[in-house]
């Protein structure tokens, strides 16, 4: 007979992984008889006694794996790529600081990602700047730094960064992002790389802004960066993508200008329920295929694939609520304030309980949903589950990308703690937000009186 998750969303044809699938698929969680679910060896329940819930959780160990994983697909291609890590998945300095002195580089949108990673030890010769929007303000900081690149999006961006250098007597070294249109095949709201979206240059018109780029006063173009969305697990887009650029770089040689750069982006995907994980071998091969024998310097921008396997959400049953469909809301303590990706994408995480008597209760339906008074509210919906009671842990997996970063205090919610583990020992590395700070910052002009007195 079918699941009632399959009966209410019957595009999914597989049943969702159970607790123990999860787990087999995620070698740095462990479920311990005694101490509950562990991450890199430290009990996820006496992380929640100390700082409460909800609280995010990252391990280090699990970063620095990944990296080398990554770093040793590209050494079997026989590729050398900078490796630049795509801050806007994870900006924390605490995981900022673990990438830098593994020595990897940053990738930066925005010019408070910029000193963020300066702050954390990242050089600014192996920090590259993109991003559609940057303001003057932000491309004078870069100048300013002497950052390893800026990679413009557009004819407009490129000639006041060239009137900003000028002005400054300085040089800018700098790639155009080409927009290839190739969709990558992923969800509608991050893919990059066609036609319609806002990012990067017309592939058509980057020979001809190259030749512009250098007329220009105050800037030096070395090349090209592509990047195509994000969650890619099938090579295919990568490999028409970088084809794109190679056939670019070799017109753009032959037309007299020098090309020593390709950027090639990120994107690789993981896996968050059962679907195949984006493969580093196929994505450092994709790169050899097109771009390995053009004698470039090659880099990457990896974020998701290295982050979000690396973090979850610890969030308490607050209460179950029954309901007329028979499929009980089991109410969190955290909210899409707090883990946003599930309002916003629909995405799917995996839910674990953190006891391991509680993993081992029978499995029913129920919506998992926050507190926030919206009805997107919710992080799964008729997920076939341990039954919860009140008061239990739960961690929701793969949320060290696009997690923590993109918290909010809506509904006047604070802030989360957050603690890193590290292969045994764990640290907090942000306190849970207090009430006040929410208004710390407001003014209530004078003329409606003090804001503690009554109208």
């Amino acid at each position: 007979m079918a699941s009632l998750s399959a009966l209410l969303h019957p595009a999914a044809t597989e049943p969702d992984p159970t607790v123990a699938e999860l787990l087999a698929g995620r070698p740095d969680l462990r479920m311990d008889a005694l101490d509950g679910l562990l991450l890199e060896g430290v009990p996820l329940a006496a992380i929640a006694a100390e700082l409460g819930t909800p609280t995010w959780v990252t391990g280090a160990g699990t970063i620095r794996r990944r990296l080398a994983r990554l770093r040793a697909a590209l050494a079997e291609a026989g590729l050398e790529a900078s490796i630049h890590y795509a801050v806007k998945a994870n900006d924390h300095l605490a995981v900022l600081r673990t990438l830098a002195l593994e020595g990897a580089g940053a990738d930066v949108v925005s010019g408070g990602e910029l000193r963020r990673a300066v702050r954390a030890g990242i050089g600014p010769g192996h920090i590259v700047f993109s991003g559609v929007g940057k303001s003057d303000d932000e491309l004078r900081l870069a100048l300013s730094l002497g950052i390893a690149q800026i990679n413009v999006e557009s004819a407009e961006e490129l000639e006041r960064l060239s009137a900003l250098a000028a002005a400054g007597g300085q040089r800018a070294r700098i790639v155009l992002r080409v927009n290839p249109d190739v969709d990558a095949g992923t969800h509608e709201k991050i893919t990059t790389g066609r036609a319609d979206n806002k990012f990067g240059v017309a592939w058509s018109d980057a020979a001809s802004l190259y030749a512009r780029a250098a007329a220009l006063p105050g800037l030096e173009p070395v090349g090209f960066a592509v990047h195509i969305g994000s969650q890619i697990t099938d090579p295919a887009p990568f490999r028409a993508a970088y084809a794109r650029v190679a056939e670019l770089v070799r017109a753009v040689r032959a037309s007299g200008h020098a090309v020593s750069v390709v950027d090639c982006g990120g994107g690789l995907g993981i896996s968050y329920r059962d679907e195949p994980e984006g493969s580093p071998r196929a994505f450092a091969h994709a790169i050899r295929l097109a771009l390995g024998d053009l004698g470039l310097q090659l880099a990457i921008e990896p974020g998701r694939w290295l982050v979000a396997p690396a973090g979850l959400l610890l969030t308490r049953v607050l209460f179950v609520k029954h309901s007329a469909d028979g499929v009980p809301f089991v109410v969190l303590d955290a909210g899409m304030n707090d883990l946003a990706r599930p309002s916003l994408y629909d995405a799917w995480h995996g839910i674990v309980p953190v006891s391991a008597r509680a993993a081992l209760a029978p499995a029913e339906a129920a919506h998992l949903v926050g507190p926030v008074c919206e009805t997107g509210d919710r992080f799964a919906q008729a997920r076939l589950l341990p039954r919860l009671a009140p008061g239990a842990l739960v961690a929701i997996l793969d949320a060290g990308a696009y997690g923590a970063v993109m918290s909010s205090t809506y509904n006047a919610r604070p802030l989360a703690a957050q603690a890193m583990v590290d292969d045994g020992r764990w640290s907090t590395i942000r306190q849970r937000q207090e009430v006040e700070a929410l208004w710390a910052g407001e003014i209530v002009p004078d003329w409606l009186g003090p804001a503690d007195a009554p109208p």
